[in-house]
């Protein structure tokens, strides 16, 4: 009871909403009713379209925790270098004066030895770190006053280097005094340039601060940016993905109101087809079902037609049979050894090629052989009026084609040409390829030919589209046709010309192609 109350709520709600966004005023919210009409209008399933949704609002909610992330660290790390310099600058200005001043008295007064002296080691250990404040500052001011440091240090060393000079050519210890007060004012020096430096850096820290607190309060107000478009984009998605909803459920209730009036071609629009997965499901199903139907219709007409093919194909081995087997006994009887060795070949390489292991599809090659065993065994039956001859082009022999095509085609010109005609006649067979994707064949001879009414006969039944298989008449050049065009399709079969008392040529031309043979 529930949802039969809300519904109708929920349809005025929707109802309002569409007449304010279609209204002539020009409010924000029509702006908005257009851009979720352009958004539900995306050619796009309505999977695809929350997916995208989903990953824009995560998109820009990642982009605000990212850079905010990014700005944070790069912060950190410049006032992290900033402290570590300015900690490691104190750590050198409390110890380096008073260090080497104390260093040098000892060696002045002879209490130490110059070279077992450790001024050379604090000279180095203060030099190191100031070369890695150096490289761990990024500002060019701290740069020039580190360079200053180094400088002066590089001085104090020329004095300490004097003062081992003197203690090795033993001056006096006035000599040695005055190289010792250079020495503590260049310790002067140094901490006073030390200092500099770290007041330098303590105001810098205090500059970084507020640039770091400038640079958050901008990324704020660019966070509340993006967070604002963020929470307005799912608004307008969430929407347009209701809208994607609502409107194919009312097409789909339209075209069921259409069904009830056993109008099915309202099924066929494409503007149907979505995932309202319940009710578009079942006219899927509903399609489904009526085109298996209609394929398995198909089907079993194809099927029984190449049933009946089959079963005309069986009647003419049986037939060929008992005659070859009449004229291999004759032979024996007449004791011709070689002709019956010969003619059992052929008669053994024509079935073989025949069964092909049950295969529909055999080559060229193997057909053109198949033909060759038949008008072998034939020509030793009618060697007094038969001949043959066979033109096969190499570059098709690999291609394949459809069993038992061409006997029939031979058949006809041996029966209903050379025979009638009562003389010697040739058989002429010719395979070679029409283009880069046809192969043309034809069967000729020189037989007696067709009358002009007879000719008529038979191009009527090349012409016939009926489908239907004439089992009363044989296995003739019309049922050929018909196999051809089940198998091939209707743009490919046979054209006949015929000229009485001359002779006839029948030409088939085939697709160029290779199917499985094994």
């Amino acid at each position: 009871m529930a949802q039969k109350t809300t519904a109708p709520y929920f349809r005025q709600f929707i109802t309002k909403i569409s007449e304010q966004t279609n209204s002539t005023s020009k409010s924000p919210l029509k702006y908005l009713g257009h851009l979720v009409d352009y958004i539900a209008g995306v050619n796009l399933s309505i999977r695809t379209k929350i997916l995208v949704s989903l990953c824009v609002v995560i998109l820009l909610m990642g982009i605000t925790n990212v850079v905010s992330m990014i700005q944070v660290l790069s912060y950190s790390r410049q006032y992290d270098a900033i402290i570590t310099n300015i900690t490691t600058a104190n750590s050198i200005n409390g110890s380096i004066k008073s260090d080497i001043d104390t260093e040098m008295w000892k060696i002045v007064s002879g209490k130490v030895n110059f070279s077992e002296g450790k001024q050379y080691e604090i000279l180095d250990t203060v030099n190191a770190k100031v070369e890695w404040m150096m490289e761990n500052t990024d500002s060019h001011r701290a740069r020039i006053k580190l360079d200053l440091i180094l400088r002066t240090l590089q001085t104090l060393r020329e004095y300490v280097d004097q003062m081992g000079n003197n203690v090795a050519q033993r001056s006096t210890s006035i000599e040695n005094e005055a190289v010792l007060e250079k020495i503590h004012f260049a310790t002067s020096v140094l901490d006073e340039v030390i200092q500099n430096y770290v007041l330098y850096e303590v105001s810098r820290t205090e500059g970084q601060y507020r640039v770091m607190r400038e640079g958050f309060v901008r990324w704020q107000v660019f966070s509340i940016f993006l967070i604002f478009s963020a929470v307005c984009f799912s608004v307008v998605a969430a929407w347009s993905l209701s809208r994607s909803i609502y409107t194919p459920i009312k097409k789909l209730h339209d075209v069921t109101t259409t069904i009830t009036k056993n109008d099915l071609q309202a099924l066929m629009t494409s503007e149907n087809v979505d995932e309202i997965t319940e009710l578009g499901m079942s006219f899927n199903i509903m399609i489904g079902k009526i085109k298996e139907l209609l394929d398995a219709k198909i089907k079993e007409q194809e099927n029984l037609k190449k049933a009946e093919l089959r079963a005309l194909q069986a009647q003419i081995n049986p037939h060929f049979l008992y005659n070859t087997l009449d004229t291999i006994i004759w032979m024996a009887e007449s004791k011709k050894t070689d002709r019956v060795v010969e003619i059992v070949s052929a008669l053994s390489n024509f079935f073989r090629i025949s069964l092909s292991k049950g295969m529909d599809w055999i080559t060229i090659r193997e057909e053109v052989d198949r033909i060759n065993s038949y008008l072998t065994i034939q020509k030793m039956r009618y060697h007094d009026i038969l001949d043959f001859k066979i033109d096969l082009d190499e570059s098709v022999t690999e291609n394949t084609i459809l069993k038992l095509l061409l006997q029939p085609l031979v058949e006809n010109a041996l029966y209903h040409g050379i025979k009638n005609k009562r003389q010697g006649g040739t058989i002429t067979i010719r395979v070679r390829r029409k283009a880069e994707d046809e192969v043309l064949i034809e069967v000729e001879d020189d037989g007696i030919g067709f009358t002009p009414e007879k000719l008529a006969q038979l191009r009527a039944e090349l012409d016939d589209d009926s489908g239907e298989i004439k089992l009363e008449s044989g296995f003739g050049i019309g049922n050929v046709n018909k196999r051809i065009r089940l198998y091939y399709g209707k743009p490919y079969g046979l054209s006949i010309q015929s000229e009485y008392s001359t002779g006839t040529r029948v030409t088939l031309v085939i697709p160029a192609k290779i199917e499985a043979t094994t």
